[in-house]
């Protein structure tokens, strides 16, 4: 992992400093990975996710921060949005003082997948509550892998040209939201197979509640809009990194990135050629295993987005 402990601020074709003409500025902030090759890749999804918006979105710069909280609080001058991406919530419960003035000053706010795991009853629960309006509260939610069916989805800019799909990940449900879902808009709902919700007691893998609840729809990504100003959105997904190359699921993302800071998602939607093979494969933190079959994954990327 070349960048563990090293902060590297990546420009990606659009200058790290506030933003003129109008355009909002997004902060991806990515601490090191832990699962290996293709897995909770944040630093590799951060650098891809920041290109396609500088590429396919006029109205916003991107700006990928790696190796954790940027060192030089400069990085975050002028940002509209920051998205955090950490194994546990690191990069909440490291960084609450900081986050909770952005969080004031009505910044947006998004997390993605391990990142909203944050300990019940803490300060960075509060927070997440807060900014984005849920988070995973271990014994209560669950982090099951299966495949979603995504049948529907709300009239809301994050769905825009989104069209039905279907992908296997580590979804996470069952999420500890604020009171009566008070500003939260479920964007992503499915119905996990009993399977996923018949794991015994424990902090990820069951409870009597999630077992209750056999047959009965599950939000894993939401949308949501401060009393006080400012917006967030939560994802549970983001498990597999290959996931990025399925066209509905990344322009779900792309949209979800241009809303949280404020700018208009186009009526389609965020456009984005679908990215190769090598270009998912680019920047990953883990060595290379010695099966991986790129040809594996072309095939995959062919069948997802059959046109």
């Amino acid at each position: 992992m070349a960048f563990l402990g090293i902060v590297v601020v990546w420009a990606l074709a659009a200058p790290a400093t506030e933003s003129g003409e109008g355009k909002r500025k997004i902060v991806f902030v990515a601490a090191a990975g832990s699962h290996g090759f293709g897995h909770h890749a944040y630093k590799a999804m951060f650098l891809l996710y920041a290109k396609l918006l500088n590429e396919n979105a006029p109205n916003v710069e991107a700006v990928a921060v790696t190796g954790g909280w940027p060192k030089d609080a400069a990085a975050l001058d002028g940002a509209a949005a920051i998205v955090l991406g950490s194994d546990g919530g690191g990069l909440v419960h490291q960084n609450l003082a900081a986050l909770e003035k952005l969080v004031r000053r009505g910044v947006g706010l998004a997390c993605i997948h391990y990142t909203l795991d944050v300990p019940k009853g803490s300060k960075a629960a509060q927070l997440l509550l807060d900014a984005i309006g849920g988070y995973y509260e271990q014994h209560w939610s669950v982090n099951p892998t299966w495949e979603a069916d995504f049948k529907e989805f709300p009239k809301h800019p994050i769905a825009n040209g989104v069209k039905p799909f279907k992908i296997g990940d580590e979804w996470y449900f069952h999420m500890r939201f604020v009171e009566d879902m008070k500003g939260v808009t479920p964007i992503l709902t499915a119905v996990p197979p009993d399977s996923a919700k018949k794991g015994g007691d424990g902090a990820h893998s069951g409870n009597p509640t999630v077992r209750s609840r056999l047959g009965l729809p599950e939000h894993v990504a939401w949308a949501y809009e401060r009393p006080g100003g400012g917006r967030g959105f939560g994802f549970t997904g983001g498990h597999t990194h290959w996931n990025w190359g399925h066209d509905q699921m990344r322009k779900l993302l792309l949209n979800a990135f241009v809303w949280v800071a404020g700018a208009e998602v186009p009526a389609d939607g965020v456009p984005s050629p679908t990215p190769t093979v090598d270009e998912l494969a680019a920047n990953q933190e883990s060595p290379t295993p010695n099966d991986w079959k790129p040809e594996s994954l072309q095939k995959m990327l062919e069948r997802w987005n059959q046109r």
